[in-house]
């Protein structure tokens, strides 16, 4: 994944509520065996209307938002199946930050696994971005070190993510690469451990070695 730090780029807005992971990625579109490629299957009930012709009055089909790398939308974003293609299909597509009033925590979750930054904003920061996105197409800018969102215009919203999830996109790691970071740590606490209980790391005939 690539780290996330600052990000400066244009906010599509898909202003809905309750937009479940089956309307993000239908499951007709899921039929691959990689975890890449799924963007062009992004929101395709609506995206779409026939042999992939584009629907000209679905929101993200604009010409204003097709460079789009920021994705502002409503309530509750990502609920429904648990499938983590919701994830992909958003981050192939070209998104790198959804902004929304609250999302499905598995999604969120997904979010996290997959270098996307979900950022929540409360009722009043949300709908003062939203009118603000209204009438000025210049880019955001979203900087996850200071945690803050600033219009051209000079606007800015601030937001909260928990220290783990703000550090495993910054340095561009995934849970299992993060772990691996306290490699030094672990393996001194199994030391110590080993000394304290050794009857627990005792090898049997035909195990496996601890």
């Amino acid at each position: 994944m690539q780290p996330f730090e600052t990000l400066r780029a244009t906010a599509a807005v898909l202003l809905r509520d309750n937009i479940d992971t089956d309307q993000i990625i239908p499951g007709k579109e899921l039929m691959k065996t990689t975890k890449t490629g799924f963007g062009a299957g992004l929101f395709a009930e609506w995206r779409y209307l026939h042999d992939r012709v584009e629907n000209p009055v679905f929101e993200l089909n604009q010409p204003r938002y097709k460079r789009a790398q920021i994705l502002v939308t409503g309530r509750n974003f990502g609920c429904g199946s648990s499938r983590e293609a919701a994830a992909w299909a958003v981050r192939d597509y070209g998104f790198s930050c959804i902004i929304a009033l609250s999302f499905s925590g598995i999604f969120y979750s997904n979010c996290i696994k997959n270098g996307l930054l979900p950022i929540s904003l409360d009722i009043e920061a949300h709908s003062s971005l939203v009118l603000a996105l209204e009438d000025d197409t210049r880019p955001l800018e979203v900087d996850l070190r200071e945690c803050r969102i600033d219009s051209a215009a000079g606007s800015r919203w601030s937001f909260t993510l928990p220290a783990v999830h703000r550090e495993l996109l910054m340095l561009g790691l995934d849970g299992i690469d993060y772990a691996a970071t306290y490699q030094s740590q672990i393996e001194a606490f199994r030391a110590a451990d080993r000394l304290r209980r050794p009857w627990v790391y005792l090898e049997q005939p035909g195990s496996l070695s601890a």
